[in-house]
Parts: structure tokens; C-alpha cells; sequence
């Protein structure tokens, strides 16, 4: 019978506790999206298997709702404010900038060194710090292109030490 062997994360165990207490697959996707910081594929389909639920419904919901991604995020995810007021102000400078100094465009995956990710988003409700980067759960405004490097330098001295997570390993046992 295959088993998710997720690094400290019993995916088979986190089922059976959630089918306990009445939960729903959407709750298990968060917590296996909170552990991967992304929904991995082999994940997925273990998950499918063992809640007995179709595996495109699965990849549905996944895709349904824009908590959930299928791409993997850096340990420090960026997001880019490109609402309105952040627009307007200066946003997509700033999104060129953090884009030309990680190598990385948004959507496009992580760093090399797994660090970061860089997401543009419509709006995360700080109009009045227009523009806005949000790096994890540290909300930095009125930014400009000139203090990228300096927010990524002090972003890479708080979230180096962070663990990475690896890709999860799926055993037939």
C-alpha cells in the first residue's frame, strides 16, 4: 500500500484525524499547502487516494481558489502590490527591480537558493503605504526601486536560517 513519506508530515495520519473530526479536503490542501509552501503533485495524488476523492477534482480545487499554488514558493515569498494606489505610485518599478536583482520573474518559480518567490498581486489592503511589498508576513511600504537591495539584504539575514522543505517522497511499502 504507498504511503506519503513527507518530511515530519504524516499526510496519512493528517486524513484520518480530519475524517474524525468532520474536516474537508480544503482544510487537509492548506495544511499540506502551509508545510510545502505549494501543493505538490505526488502529494495530491496520495491525498486523492486515500480520501477516496478523484484527483482532477483535487487539482480543482487547487486551482479554483488563489490560496492554492502548484508552484513552489520561496522561503520568503514577495509579493508585489499592483492595486491601484500601488500602481499609481510606483509598484511596477518596483516589480521590474526585485524581477532584475533575483533573477526571477513573478510567477515564475523560486530563487536558486530557494529563498524567494516573487508574486504580483491586485491589492493587499495597505493603500495608504502605497507602494507595497509584502515579504512573508512583514508588510514594507511606500518602497521605491532604490531600496530593493536593502530590504532583500535584511529579508536574507532573517529567513537564511529558515528550513527548506524538500520535494515530498512518495514509497510503495
Amino acid at each position: 500500500m504507498p504511503t506519503c513519506k513527507c518530511q515530519a508530515f504524516n499526510l496519512e495520519e493528517l486524513v484520518l484525524q480530519t475524517q474524525k473530526t468532520g474536516g474537508t479536503v480544503i482544510e487537509i490542501m492548506q495544511d499540506i499547502q502551509d508545510h510545502y509552501r505549494y501543493l505538490p503533485q505526488k502529494v495530491l495524488r496520495e491525498l486523492s487516494r486515500l480520501m477516496e476523492v478523484p484527483l482532477s477534482r483535487i487539482v480543482s480545487i487547487s486551482t479554483f481558489y488563489k490560496a492554492f499554488t502548484l508552484v513552489p514558493r520561496g522561503r520568503c515569498p514577495l509579493r508585489v502590490c499592483l492595486g491601484t494606489a500601488c500602481h499609481v505610485s510606483g509598484a511596477p518599478r518596483v516589480l521590474e527591480r526585485l524581477e532584475s536583482e533575483l533573477g526571477l520573474k513573478a510567477g515564475e518559480g523560486v530563487t536558486k537558493d530557494g529563498l524567494f518567490s516573487i508574486d504580483a498581486v491586485r491589492c493587499v489592503g495597505a493603500c495608504s503605504l502605497a507602494p507595497t511589498l509584502v515579504a512573508g508576513d512583514i508588510t514594507f511600504g511606500k518602497i521605491t526601486p532604490g531600496k530593493v537591495s536593502a530590504i532583500l539584504d535584511e529579508l536574507r539575514g532573517q529567513y537564511e536560517s529558515a528550513p527548506a522543505v524538500q520535494e515530498p517522497v512518495v514509497a510503495v511499502g
